[in-house]
């Protein structure tokens, strides 16, 4: 018999199978095949894409030509567009607004063949440290109500394009799922007077069981109600709201602990697709007591299907103890 079990946060259950848990060669991978031709994102190719708007590069080297090393260009089919108003209206009982937003694309390297694991840990470092130049600057426009850092990689996790890439996207208000963590997170600090989170971090430090992987800022482990087999959260050992208030120091065991995780995922479960999202605070507005940032890494080895979404319970054939298991050995 397995367990259902509820998420402590948002309230969400999950059947997770523990007694016969799946290992990672029970699963079906999707094999990486993309469109091919000339990548726009390759080092050298750069007049193929929109003009940068951010980017490290080697001194002395021109915009838009060879010499970067992490660049940031907008997304040349956006989901949403900086230009124009917002112009709220109702047509009958629908609330609906123009697509106003931001979408950038952050070219991790030059390199088409070398992922975030891949990468030396200094240049995993320049990568966070965009994310976070770019959240910070977005964050200015007051339009904005949350910026959603993600990355997609492999075609059945959403990426179109095989070049090792990162998504943004600035939205004028605040996603649904991102609204019920923040008032669970409330909630529980309310009636406890503690942030969910930190309790979270410091049973798995107590229980060891789901960890993975631990430094002097960061743990990652599998969740207890994970809704994905081999799930993932990177998040920090101290109370932080926003991830762009990460120091410099902490900001390099980010790095290492992020490299080391998709570097195990990859080795582990035989490179799957995978999402990865950064959930951090809402910008412009009002700050809630309570929340945590962390990173959500979910590894696609499953579809979702019919009972899933007629009931918004995940079932999960791998027990996130079993997970962190395999992922540790």
């Amino acid at each position: 018999m397995g367990e259902l079990r509820r998420d402590p946060i948002i309230g969400r259950w999950v059947i997770i199978d523990t007694e016969h848990p799946a290992g990672p060669n029970d699963f079906e991978k999707e094999a990486h095949t993309f469109r091919g031709g000339d990548c726009p994102f390759c080092y050298g190719n750069e007049q193929i894409t929109p003009p940068e708007i951010e980017v490290i590069r080697d001194s002395g080297t021109e915009p838009n030509k060879p010499g970067w090393h992490v660049r940031v260009v907008a997304n040349k089919f956006p989901a949403l567009q900086i230009e124009g108003e917002l112009e709220r209206r109702g047509i009958g009982l629908y609330d609906v607004t123009n697509g106003i937003g931001a979408h950038e694309v952050i070219l991790q390297t030059p390199y088409h063949q070398k992922e975030l694991s891949d990468l030396e840990e200094e240049e995993v470092e320049n990568v966070l440290k965009m994310y976070c130049r770019r959240a910070l600057d977005l964050r200015k426009d007051t339009r904005f109500k949350y910026i959603l850092i993600f990355k997609n990689y492999g075609p059945s996790a959403g990426a179109s394009l095989e070049h090792p890439h990162t998504q943004l996207i600035a939205l004028p208000m605040i996603p649904k799922s991102v609204h019920e963590e923040l008032e669970g997170a409330l909630n529980y600090f309310e009636y406890r007077e503690r942030c969910i989170f930190c309790d979270i971090i410091r049973q798995e430090l107590q229980e060891k069981e789901r960890v993975i992987f631990e430094n002097k800022f960061f743990i990652a482990f599998c969740p207890y109600v994970s809704r994905s087999p081999f799930e993932i959260w990177i998040i920090p050992k101290a109370h932080q709201e926003a991830f762009c208030q990460l120091s410099y120091e902490q900001t390099q065991e980010l790095a290492k602990i992020l490299k080391k995780t998709l570097q195990r995922v990859k080795d582990v479960l035989f490179n799957p697709a995978y999402n990865f999202i950064i959930h951090t605070s809402p910008i412009n507005t009002e700050k809630k007591e309570g929340y945590h940032w962390h990173i959500e890494i979910m590894p696609k080895l499953m579809r979702v299907a019919g009972f899933e979404w007629g009931t918004g319970f995940y079932m999960v054939p791998t027990s996130p103890e079993a997970a962190a298991k395999y992922l540790k050995q």
